[in-house]
């Protein structure tokens, strides 16, 4: 098991020609779904589709904090993946994103783009301790830090849209 810690914001859309073509972008097309779980944690099963090739991963997760968690990932095969799917969560839709991980100095910025939104990103910027500051890079607009709010987590986000206004 690792200690994830991250900070997320909700950011101003961006254009998706202008984040791939940004210096090292690697896209990720995901879909994600939430399994049944026992209190206290967070169970996932990703597909992660990247330059035409396509993996499978399995993640357990305790909340520590707002910013850390304790995660548990391990890749799966195809058949594992679409046995655990029997176990999704009913009150939960899988999540469908296109991911751009951009390298931010020694960070990588992981930008999130959702098909049922128009005017809004989430950033992800994992980070090595939750005393380290995090490189937003200068094209990003940010509206606000949302590493507190639980209605910006993909769990939350898999059971209910935020369609707050961002101005």
């Amino acid at each position: 098991m690792s200690r994830e810690i991250e900070r997320k914001y909700l950011i101003r859309c961006i254009a998706h020609d202008f984040l791939r073509a940004q210096p090292g972008c690697a896209v990720w097309e995901i879909e994600q779904t939430y399994l049944t779980a026992a209190p206290g944690e967070t169970r996932r099963v990703r597909r992660i589709a990247e330059n035409g090739t396509v993996r499978y991963a399995l993640t357990v997760k305790r909340r520590l904090s707002a910013m850390s968690s304790e995660e548990d990932e391990q890749p799966i095969d195809a058949a594992r993946y679409q046995a655990l799917l029997a176990e999704a969560d009913p009150a939960r839709r899988t999540i469908v994103k296109t991911r751009y991980r951009v390298p931010s100095g020694d960070q990588i910025a992981e930008i999130d783009s959702y098909p049922f939104w128009s005017d809004r990103m989430v950033l992800e910027i994992e980070l090595a301790s939750e005393a380290e500051t995090p490189r937003i890079p200068a094209w990003v607009h940010v509206v606000r830090e949302v590493t507190d709010d639980p209605h910006y987590k993909n769990v939350s986000l898999a059971a209910e849209i935020p369609l707050d206004p961002i101005d």
